[in-house]
């Protein structure tokens, strides 16, 4: 199997996304595992309080970051092997009746597991570039002593090997799994046909548009995930780094803001994109029939607004109940800092900005299907 540059590009998302969860899990894995070391030198019951709440805020954030972002990163490079053996169908096909087997193809699906590399790599890097203002940061108050940075290998053992080889894994065992097919179906690129369904006649009878609205959007359920999750991201996020200043520090503030924007750009780009792509043809077929850019961009990428005003409602309740549950758990009256309430001032800044930021996004594809070379398009295999 050949993975193509062009190929390689796509996998762009896996990587940020595994560089934001792979950030904040290296800062707090590395200062938790540095502050055990001076566990002997904590005395008082003031900074026995914030000792313990330092080390539950890491703990806290790395399973909570780690995990959300980890099991994120699984949907989208399994969508992105997925896309590969779609678009590839012809070419393993032909592999397989030239005699080779599911497993001997499915295991060059390794290399995906390299763009997890990439982004862990890339993120650990970071993490590390910011530890010494990080250690500087958390322990500003001159309760605790100095924590000296040391390098800690395990940590990037457990942030960076054994994802690799975990994802690398996963991504051979699921491409054998989809490569369990005839091979000629995948030459000939076509599936066995469904059986029509009661709800499928209905929505037939819906007026074009409309019905095409519909079915683009039942299509590709993940795209709706990934833009779904764009918003829940933005609304985490965003909202979570106005509470930073009086949390943890100026610093943690900006480092999720700009992990969240990250997060939204990145699914949000590759959903949208993916879209366009996919439905290509269709809209080459509606400027022929004469509908406008307008009524195009309306049918292809409009069915994705409640998914993106479901995910933004989801991340403001689940930033709203993990802060909740911080100063519950975490900090549980033991310090000087006072218990969170729900930030209107923050929820409106992050609702009116993500508002304007996806319908921005949204007309300018919708400008760029105009720019879709017809003959280009219908020439395609």
């Amino acid at each position: 199997m050949i993975i193509r540059p062009k190929d390689a590009a796509k996998l762009i998302g896996v990587l940020i996304m595994c560089a934001c969860a792979v950030l904040p899990c290296a800062l707090f894995m590395n200062s938790n595992i540095d502050m055990a070391r001076i566990r002997d030198q904590v005395t008082t019951p003031e900074a026995i309080s914030l000792y313990d709440a330092t080390i539950a805020t890491g703990n806290v954030t790395m399973a909570v970051a780690g995990g959300a972002l980890a099991l994120t990163t699984i949907v989208m490079l399994l969508f992105y092997i997925k896309h590969y053996i779609d678009t590839h169908k012809s070419d393993l096909g032909i592999l397989k009746a030239l005699g080779y087997s599911n497993w001997s193809i499915a295991r060059g699906f390794w290399v995906f597991g390299l763009s997890v590399f990439a982004g862990a790599a890339i993120g650990y890097g970071i993490a590390w570039a910011m530890m010494p203002a990080f250690y500087r940061e958390m322990r500003s108050g001159g309760i605790l002593p100095d924590t000296p940075l040391h390098f800690n290998p395990e940590v990037a053992i457990y942030l960076i090997v054994l994802p690799t080889l975990a994802f690398a894994l996963l991504s051979v065992l699921y491409s054998y799994r989809k490569l369990r097919r005839p091979a000629l179906e995948l030459i000939r690129g076509k599936a066995k046909p469904r059986k029509a369904k009661q709800k499928d006649r209905r929505v037939s009878e819906l007026p074009f548009l409309r019905d095409l609205k519909q079915s683009t959007v039942r299509s590709r359920p993940s795209l709706t995930f990934f833009i779904g999750f764009a918003a829940f991201c933005y609304a985490d996020m965003v909202q979570m780094s106005f509470a930073m200043p009086e949390m943890a520090s100026d610093m943690m503030a900006i480092m999720m803001l700009m992990i969240g924007l990250a997060l939204a750009f990145t699914t949000l780009f590759i959903a949208i994109t993916t879209v366009i792509k996919g439905n290509s043809k269709t809209l080459a077929m509606l400027r022929v029939f004469g509908y406008s850019d307008r009524e195009c961009g309306n049918a292809i990428l409009n069915g994705y607004r409640p998914a993106a005003c479901i995910g933004f409602i989801i991340g403001t309740a689940y930033q709203y109940g993990l802060m909740q549950m911080m100063f519950a758990l975490v900090f549980n009256d033991t310090l000087d800092i006072p218990g969170y309430g729900f930030d209107i001032p923050a929820l409106i800044i992050a609702l009116v900005s993500f508002a304007m930021l996806y319908e921005a996004i949204m007309f300018l594809y919708t400008k760029r299907i105009k720019r879709i070379p017809l003959k280009e398009v219908m020439l395609e295999e």
